[in-house]
């Protein structure tokens, strides 16, 4: 099945979410520009461990340039995306584990993961809806952050090979989990196509009014480990805005230029180059300059040493960059036992802004029943 009969095939028959700015259809999206997947030979899943009773299985997506992606239907975790370099040489150009130990370990910063039901922060873990205050759990400086003591990143979520470059992942959360109202059914595909692009659609309904912000985790080191850290990367967002946060990361409300300030990456930038300037280094949402709704190209990351590109379009209005800050090169269980330690990789996390449900301003994260959220990410890998 090609993508874009496969993205028909999911949205066919639901309602766009219109109050939710800037979820589209991925059909739409999908047409700008898009190769349909390669077929090739499957590769069958193979266990990767047990959790919550259930096994786990990391299946494998490929192209016939020979790219791979590796997902985990545990957190519909990304372990591998295996892509050359300039000379050819492949490499995995994101953090992993080399077992499920590693991705249940105390303390495990969502590498590859999906995150839900609410991506990023919500302040005093609270919100009003509806005239009601719902609790959620403080499992961050007093705040809930990416859906709280067991988000989405710690499910098993069911997965269903399209073909072997397509995997449908599906979870349904329940009315009141991790203190969230309505019973809630994500589907998240992923999609690696003949253009060396990794495709990813959510979609969401409810049963009653919530918020809805997903997302995926991934640590992204484009010299597949060559180098320590990604301080030598160069960046460039399509953002001439962002939103700066209290000293528990909690953004005030207010929309910034950053002309003039280590925020500007409207040009290619040195991760490092200003991050000195940063109390604590990067991890901030940026103000997309984008068409509401619309898949765009909204971020560059570019490594010199391996020659890889980095190319990432996306419906949201907005993005988290976050720069590994709290890596300490503790973590357990690591690929090939590295020590992944600060600003070891980085996060471009396409989302909703942080703490929207507190934030009247800030665009709308309310699904109400009846509605469909859609999103739409696209990860593309090149050379230069």
């Amino acid at each position: 099945m090609n993508f874009k009969a496969l993205t028909a095939l999911l949205i066919s028959g639901t309602t766009m979410l219109a109050s939710c700015n800037n979820n589209v259809s991925p059909t739409k999206a999908g047409n700008e520009g898009q190769s349909d997947s390669t077929a090739t030979e499957q590769t069958p899943p193979r266990s990767f461990g047990h959790a919550d009773g259930q096994e786990v299985l990391q299946y494998t997506l490929k192209n016939e340039n020979g790219m791979e992606v590796k997902i985990l239907n545990y957190g519909g975790t990304i372990t591998d995306i295996i892509t050359p370099d300039k000379q050819g040489q492949k490499g995995n150009v994101v953090l992993s584990y080399d077992s499920l130990s590693g991705y249940q370990q105390k303390g495990q910063p969502y590498f590859g993961a999906l995150i839900g039901r609410y991506a990023n922060r919500i302040a005093n873990a609270k919100f009003k809806l509806d005239g009601k205050e719902y609790s959620l759990a403080p499992n961050n400086n007093g705040n809930t952050l990416h859906g709280g003591l067991k988000g989405f990143d710690k499910i098993v979520w069911a997965a269903t090979p399209v073909d072997d470059s397509s995997l449908q992942l599906i979870y349904t959360s329940k009315d009141g989990e991790e203190g969230y109202p309505g019973n809630l059914q994500a589907t998240v595909v992923y999609t690696l196509t003949a253009d060396n692009a990794l495709h990813i659609d959510y979609k969401a309904t409810s049963d009653k009014p919530t918020p809805v912000n997903l997302t995926n985790h991934s640590y992204f080191n484009l010299s597949a480990g060559k180098d320590s850290t990604i301080l030598g990367h160069e960046l460039s967002l399509k953002a001439s805005r962002y939103t700066p946060v209290n000293d528990k990361l909690i953004p005030g409300g207010k929309l910034v230029a950053v002309k003039g300030t280590p925020m500007d990456f409207t040009s290619p930038k040195k991760v490092g180059a200003e991050i000195a300037k940063v109390k604590g280094g990067y991890d901030h949402n940026w103000v997309l300059d984008k068409k509401e709704g619309a898949l765009e190209t909204i971020a560059t990351l570019y490594d010199p040493t391996s020659g890889r590109l980095m190319e990432v379009s996306t419906t949201e209005p907005g993005i988290q960059f976050y720069t590994g800050n709290f890596l300490d090169g503790t973590l357990k269980n690591t690929r090939d036992g590295k020590k992944y330690v600060q600003n070891a990789a980085l996060c471009l996390e396409t989302q909703h802004f942080p703490d929207s449900p507190n934030q009247p301003a800030f665009p709308n994260v309310i699904l109400k029943p009846g509605e469909t959220y859609i999103q739409h990410t696209v990860y593309k890998f090149s050379t230069k």
